[in-house]
C-alpha cells in the first residue's frame, strides 16, 4: 500500500461519524429543540402565561443538563450529539433573546449580540467540520455562559419594569462569559492564535 492510500485510509478513520443516533441524551436534545417554538409563543403572549412560560423555560434548560449527565454517566456520547446539542443551545438562546425583546423585557443589544455571536459560532463550526473534519463541542465556559443567560432571563421573568438600567446590567455577565468562551473556542478548538512554538512542540512530541 503506497503513501497516498495510507493517507486516505487514515482520513477515513479519523472522519467523525455523524449518523443520527436517537439514544436517550439525543432524544432529550430533540425534545428541547421542539419545545423552543411553544416557548416563543408563550413569551409572545406575555404576561398572560408567566408561570407556564417560566416552567417551560426552566424545563428546556434542565434537559440540557440531564442529557449531558446521562451521556457521560452511561457512555452515550456520540459525534452527532456533540454537534446537535450546542446547535440547540444556540437556537434556544437566540429565540429567547429576541422574544424577550419583543415584549420589552430586554434591551435591543441582547438579541443582536447573541444573534451575531451564535451566527459566528455556527459558521465557524460548519467551516471546521467541512474543511478539517473537526466537530466543535460545547466546553465548560460555554456551559457557564448558558447558565448565566438562563439566570438572567429567569430574573427578568419576575422583576418589575423599574429601574430600566437593571435589564442592561443583568445581561453583562452572560454576554461577557460567552465572549470569553468564543475566544477560548478560537484558540483551543479552531487553533486560531496558537504560537508557532506550540505547533513546533506538538510536532516534536508526536
Amino acid at each position: 500500500m503506497d503513501g497516498d492510500e495510507k493517507s486516505r485510509d487514515s482520513q477515513q478513520n479519523d472522519d467523525p461519524q455523524l449518523r443520527i443516533i436517537l439514544n436517550i441524551p439525543n432524544a432529550l436534545t430533540l425534545v428541547r429543540f421542539l419545545a423552543i417554538a411553544p416557548l416563543a409563543v408563550l413569551i409572545y403572549r406575555w404576561p398572560a402565561h408567566r408561570l407556564e412560560t417560566f416552567l417551560l423555560f426552566v424545563a428546556i434548560w434542565s434537559t440540557d443538563f440531564f442529557d449531558g449527565w446521562i451521556a457521560r454517566r452511561f457512555n452515550m456520547i456520540t459525534e452527532f450529539g456533540k454537534l446537535f446539542d450546542p446547535f440547540v443551545d444556540k437556537v434556544f438562546q437566540v429565540v429567547t433573546a429576541f422574544m424577550m425583546f419583543a415584549i420589552g423585557r430586554v434591551p435591543i443589544w441582547v438579541p443582536l449580540y447573541y444573534f451575531a455571536r451564535e451566527s459566528f459560532m455556527l459558521f465557524g463550526s460548519t467551516l471546521l467540520l467541512t474543511k478539517r473534519r473537526v466537530i466543535v463541542f460545547s466546553d465548560i465556559l460555554g456551559k457557564i455562559a448558558t447558565f448565566l443567560f438562563v439566570a438572567a432571563v429567569v430574573t427578568m421573568f419576575w422583576v418589575t419594569d423599574e429601574p430600566r438600567w437593571f435589564r442592561h446590567v443583568i445581561f453583562i455577565p452572560p454576554a461577557l462569559c460567552s465572549f470569553l468562551a468564543t475566544i477560548h473556542y478560537m484558540r483551543q478548538q479552531a487553533g486560531i492564535g496558537k504560537k508557532k512554538d506550540d505547533s513546533q512542540e506538538d510536532t516534536q512530541n508526536t
